[in-house]
């Protein structure tokens, strides 16, 4: 009996260590497919949408006054200006005094129309106003460089 054991023993390890190969060709289940979802129109439904209104940002057209004067009698500056705008029109003068002592006079204006235009008047005022101004040097000392030493780098050597 014990032989008999032995034998089935053996078979059963010899049968595990071989492999199995299929002589035939392997069938596997077809894909299952499934229906797509039906979907449904969403029903029709009439609106009437109310008139859109674009808005329209207004701009007003440029309006100014604008003026400026100057009086210095310390150094005989003395100027002015005027300018007004109504739109795309524009009028306006300024004066100064040149300093062959005459004052200048310009008015202009400006528009679409015509452009610009100015008109210069010069009037003497009978004297000059500049002033010839003092001529001050002040002295120029010459600096001589002192030559730059530059110490030798140190360097510690240790043994």
């Amino acid at each position: 009996m014990a032989f008999k054991f032995f034998a089935l023993f053996a078979f059963v390890a010899v049968a595990s260590a071989i492999e199995v190969h299929h002589a035939g060709p392997v069938y596997h289940s077809a894909p299952v497919y499934h229906s797509a979802p039906v979907y449904h129109a969403a029903p029709v439904v009439k609106t009437f949408a109310a008139p859109v209104y674009k808005q329209v940002e207004y701009e007003a057209p440029p309006k100014y006054d604008f003026s400026y004067s100057v009086h210095d009698g310390h150094t005989g500056d003395v100027k002015q200006q005027h300018e007004s705008r109504d739109g795309d029109v524009v009028h306006g003068s300024y004066s100064l005094i040149d300093a062959d002592g005459y004052q200048r006079t310009v008015e202009y204006t400006a528009d679409d129309h015509n452009g610009f235009n100015a008109v210069v008047h010069r009037e003497p005022l009978g004297h000059k106003v500049v002033a010839p101004v003092a001529k001050i040097v002040a002295p120029v000392h010459k600096y001589v460089a002192a030559p730059v030493h530059y110490a030798a780098p140190a360097h510690n050597y240790h043994y």
